[in-house]
């Protein structure tokens, strides 16, 4: 099976579809039944979009502090939604392949089917803004015209990186690889690991 094809299907329309509004408080429903591969690719590149628009806004030179603030207090639980969604997504392979029995030579990779699956959403956005920047009518041809070869290199970076996701899921399913999770455990955002915020309730 070509998994990476249902990827960037699933990821080219999400990304499309955010662009409609195109806006950080915009609501954009999920169309796939809940608990599908479907829809957790269509919700992981969903907050990948957002988190693009806000990662933009808040490096406005001129932005209030306390906007400032706020906008960085909602990047940081965006990124743990983005890894519990990689950790769903990794779920979902564990369970797809929870029948095979790795071979007595089988490899480990070195990193998830899910977290390169993560690179590849950001690839889609990264894609679509890029060739955003070749249409500008109000940017110089030299302008246009870096950001075209810059985009052919995305291009290439997003077949290379599909075939390198094809590869890990066709090795894991014969046996010849072996899935072993490690969860992120992410301390910063957890009250009982950061030491600032454990120790401001003392």
């Amino acid at each position: 099976m070509n998994y990476s094809e249902l990827f960037n299907r699933i990821f080219d329309e999400a990304t499309a579809l955010y662009h409609v509004a195109d806006h950080v408080d915009a609501e954009t429903k999920n169309p796939y039944a809940e608990g599908s591969i479907e829809f957790l690719l269509f919700s992981k590149n969903m907050i990948d979009a957002v988190q693009w628009h806000l990662e933009d806004i808040i490096r406005n030179p001129v932005i209030n502090p306390t906007d400032a603030l706020i906008i960085k207090r909602r990047i940081d639980r965006s990124n743990q939604e983005r890894t519990d969604l990689v950790e769903y997504i990794d779920d979902y392979f564990v369970r797809r392949f929870e029948n095979v029995i790795p071979n007595c030579d089988a490899r480990i990779n070195t990193e998830t089917p899910a977290w390169a699956i993560d690179r590849l959403s950001i690839l889609a956005l990264k894609i679509y803004h890029m060739r955003q920047e070749t249409m500008r009518n109000d940017a110089t041809p030299k302008h246009a015209e870096t950001c075209r070869q810059k985009l052919n290199v995305l291009l290439d970076q997003k077949s290379d990186l599909s075939t390198a996701i094809d590869d890990l899921l066709a090795n894991i399913e014969s046996g010849s690889k072996k899935m072993k999770l490690y969860r992120q455990m992410k301390m910063y955002n957890d009250p009982a690991l950061n030491p600032v915020l454990y120790g401001a309730k003392k």
